[in-house]
């Protein structure tokens, strides 16, 4: 094959996070779109080799177009990659471009979420991701700041019709992007199912691990998931009342607060120095639970952190 190695577009400005979107139906078309991709972040001189994170059978076509090409990029199989909920793929990504990236978070990232696994397992499962690719235009936006070069690789074998016009939204240059604090609101915007009438009132978030192992949580769960709704009550308390509900291992609770929490970048920005700084609580209680519901109220209705741990 001919290189790769042709004219490509500059390399994104100092602190620019630059976040593309490609739809394809076929292993060709993946191929089509990422060449020219992968090219622009070969011929960036101030950058490290370009990644591909996809499926094994689009890598592999990537790699046999590549030719001898192939050996510059980097290669990683998108279930090594996602390897738990959205706020996970935040971590996962923060620490990969703090270890492996060049100046300014400079680096080409060609990225595929597995929407035939965990992704796209269920709507409320496919919104998260939605959440986290919109939220990816302030994480990495300017102030991070970091100059990564992301395309989001959509096949719509997998993705299916509705994903695809959702994350359109949280693409800029699609020509129907939103802002992210407005698509996020509308994700926020749907009403949760009410608790069942068999839910627990809890008299604080230190109960919550003697609950849980009553309800069939290993301790070492039990007590992972006592400190996940602490640390969610020490950041946008007070609550006023702690709810429970559900058995081992998708136990709930829920966490009834004083005031909205407001931000829609809540629980999801990387801690600097691996610990969460105050106010930040919530990015612990998103990496070890499935999902982390805020609703920051409406007229007859508290605002509120609702809390599963898987």
């Amino acid at each position: 094959m001919t290189s790769t190695r042709t004219s490509a577009r500059p390399a994104a400005a100092e602190g620019h996070f630059d976040h593309r979107m490609a739809v394809f139906g076929s292993d060709e078309a993946f191929v089509a779109a990422a060449l020219p991709f992968l090219a622009e972040g070969l011929a960036a001189s101030d950058e490290p080799p370009p990644v591909a994170i996809a499926a094994p059978g689009l890598l592999a076509a990537l790699r046999d177009a590549l030719g001898t090409d192939a050996r510059d990029v980097g290669f990683i199989d998108h279930t090594d990659w996602y390897t738990g909920t959205a706020a996970n793929a935040v971590a996962q990504g923060a620490g990969y471009l703090a270890a492996n990236a060049g100046p300014g978070g400079r680096l080409h990232l060609l990225m595929e979420p597995d929407w035939a696994g965990r992704a796209g397992r269920s709507v409320r499962e496919s919104t998260e991701w939605i959440r986290y690719e919109s939220l990816a235009n302030l994480l990495f936006a300017p102030f991070a700041p970091f100059a990564t070069t992301a395309l989001c690789a959509y096949d719509t074998r997998t993705a299916g019709p509705a994903v695809v016009d959702a994350a359109r939204r949280a693409h800029p240059g699609t020509g129907v992007y939103e802002q992210p604090p407005v698509l996020v609101r509308e994700l926020d915007a749907v009403p949760l199912p009410p608790p069942p009438r068999t839910f627990t009132r809890l008299p604080a978030a230190e109960s919550v691990r003697a609950w849980a192992a009553g309800q069939g949580l290993a301790a070492a769960d039990a007590e992972l998931f006592a400190r996940a709704v602490v640390a969610a009550a020490g950041a946008h308390g007070p609550v006023v009342e702690f709810l429970a509900w559900g058995e081992a291992p998708a136990c709930v609770c829920e966490l009834r607060l004083c005031r909205a929490v407001g931000d829609p970048l809540a629980g999801f920005v990387p801690p600097r120095d691996g610990e969460p700084e105050p106010g930040q609580g919530l990015w612990f209680t998103r990496q070890v639970c499935a999902y982390v519901d805020v609703r920051d109220g409406v007229p007859g209705d508290r605002a509120k952190i609702r809390v599963q741990y898987a």
